[in-house]
């Protein structure tokens, strides 16, 4: 069963693979042990905008500052009835570049030459649910890249509009930044003092 609480993977790396650099030492949250956390991590599966399975396995960590929002956040949401759904969260920066391969486009998907938000293990892709994990009603699927998945874009239904404004309050009362362009993603705040991580999946349960 699910727990409210620090489920907290510490990570230090001292000697890697003959293709990987050393990794600093890195806390992370493993959301999927959160109460009111629903996971659908579409990198894991081929039903995904590169229609490739990018992830070996359906996991979402991120760093303990994080996911102690993260903690909070779904602890406010489960009293007014509601759930998140995760669909990304830290992404090694070896899947970044699988990701950058697939669609160079700079506006949707950051430059693997820099790192983005979530090979920090400081940015979530995620929306609303009930507390049986089905999804509220958001202007796009996620990793729709198009005008309605803009903050900006109001022409959507008073639901719509709802449920995108409060997903938008909560994070940023915790912390987190929307990104203009897609609904669905939050950086938390000063990311960028977060260093660019290649840790695999199974390098962090394993700890």
């Amino acid at each position: 069963m699910k727990i409210f609480g620090l489920i907290l993977l510490s990570l230090s790396i001292l000697s890697c693979s003959k293709n990987k650099t050393p990794q600093p030492t890195v806390t992370f949250v493993d959301l999927e042990q959160i109460d009111g956390v629903f996971l659908d991590i579409r990198y894991a599966t081929a039903n995904n905008f590169t229609q490739q399975v990018i992830y070996p396995d359906a996991k979402a960590f991120l760093v303990k500052q994080a996911g102690d929002a993260i903690i909070q956040i779904a602890k406010e949401l489960q009293e007014k009835g509601l759930g998140l759904k995760i669909y990304d969260a830290y992404r090694p920066l070896s899947a970044q570049r699988k990701l950058w391969e697939v669609y160079p486009n700079p506006e949707f998907v950051a430059d693997p030459k820099t790192g983005s938000r979530h090979n920090r293990g400081a940015a979530v892709d995620l929306t609303l649910t009930d507390l049986q994990g089905n999804e509220l009603p958001m202007p796009t699927t996620y990793d729709e890249f198009l005008p309605q998945a803009s903050h900006s874009y109001t022409e959507l239904s008073d639901t719509v509009l709802t449920n995108r404004a409060l997903l938008k309050e909560t994070m940023m009362k915790y912390g987190f930044e929307p990104l203009e362009s897609e609904w669905w993603h939050y950086d938390y705040k000063n990311w960028q003092e977060y260093p660019v991580l290649d840790i695999d999946f199974m390098e962090i349960t394993q700890k």
